[in-house]
């Protein structure tokens, strides 16, 4: 199959993950004004579960297709690509952003990325031989990651942000989760379809290694379902779900390592690289902007939530998310 061809199907196939999370942000925002649960609980844990579908089959397919250099790159791709999401979001939105309510469950999610991505440091730096647990196939930080994220998840489910909304759905939350699952089930089989395209451009391309091409080809494509969702909940104007799915998705991301790890054996999927290095800096530099910037909007929104000034510092720490994430691929290809 000629390059022409096989890029021709890894756009078609990245479409339909588009028209998949569309539908499932939907029907999240539809569970969001239907039951008590908080928008931060949705997003967070339910559609960022959902959405990260992708990485988690995108990963396992590359295990099976025996290109594991690709699992780091399409993680820690998606993460920071993630966060650009909420960088030019709110910056394209930053009146409603300014005036939206905000859990503040998602600081501690954005903490614990930040303590996973350190983690993925010393993981990288370090010899394997120093970091797989003696007498089991896996490496420490795979059972480590695992804690961090059920710790995430304890505070999202305490989260009580409610959403104002007024619910028109005549859809009943059994057909909403159902319609969800078949959604779901979309992207499970567009994802692994995806991987197997990357992995033939990765082929067809001389000297472009395995980190940068799941950063470009899976990092990107298999955050698209995270973007156009929470495109939709911000035309919605639900920016608490839209920030869950962000961080929750990152939070979710990283368990991918272990899930990976546990199925690899003896493969090594923890493998360094300039651009993976690259990714897990400039990764904790967006994720400080990103808590800097929910921090600011949850103190300052009470006071005169339009003024200019704080309008700009929210734009602007957007901005530097963005900026961020493009300098991070520039050094990283270099």
């Amino acid at each position: 199959m000629s390059l022409p061809i096989v890029f021709l199907f890894y756009f078609l196939s990245s479409a339909a993950l588009v028209y998949f999370s569309i539908k499932c942000a939907d029907y999240v925002d539809l569970l969001d004004k239907k039951t008590s649960m908080s928008g931060a609980f949705i997003g967070g844990v339910i559609l960022a579960a959902v959405t990260s579908l992708p990485e988690l089959i995108t990963s396992i397919s590359a295990l099976s297709i025996g290109n594991e250099g690709l699992i780091i790159g399409n993680v820690l791709g998606s993460n920071i690509f993630n966060l650009c999401i909420f960088g030019s979001l709110t910056a394209l939105s930053v009146r409603a952003f300014a005036k939206c309510k905000m859990g503040r469950a998602h600081l501690a999610t954005l903490l614990c990325t930040i303590i996973a991505d350190v983690l993925m440091i010393a993981t990288l730096l370090l010899d394997p031989k120093y970091t797989r647990i003696p007498g089991i196939e896996i490496n420490a930080a795979s059972l480590v990651i695992l804690i961090i994220y059920f710790v995430s998840l304890r505070y999202l489910s305490a989260d009580e942000t409610e959403n104002d909304e007024e619910d028109t759905s005549p859809l009943t939350v059994k057909q909403i989760v159902i319609r969800m699952i078949l959604m779901a089930l979309g992207l499970v089989v567009m994802s692994f379809v995806v991987t197997c395209f990357a992995d033939k451009i990765q082929k067809g391309i001389p000297g472009i290694g395995s980190s940068l091409t799941g950063a470009l080809f899976l990092g990107i494509t298999t955050s698209l379902p995270e973007l156009t969702s929470s495109i939709t909940l911000v035309r919605r104007r639900n920016f608490n779900a839209m920030v869950g799915n962000v961080v929750g998705s990152n939070m979710f991301n990283f368990t991918i390592f272990s899930v990976a790890d546990f199925f690899a054996g003896k493969t090594i999927i923890y493998q360094q690289s300039d651009a993976s290095m690259m990714m897990i800096y400039f990764g904790i530099t967006s994720t400080v902007l990103v808590s800097a910037s929910i921090l600011l909007q949850n103190k300052l929104k009470q006071s005169a939530p339009e003024k200019k000034s704080k309008l700009f510092i929210y734009a602007l720490l957007g901005l530097g998310v963005c900026a961020s994430y493009i300098t991070s691929l520039a050094l990283g290809a270099v």
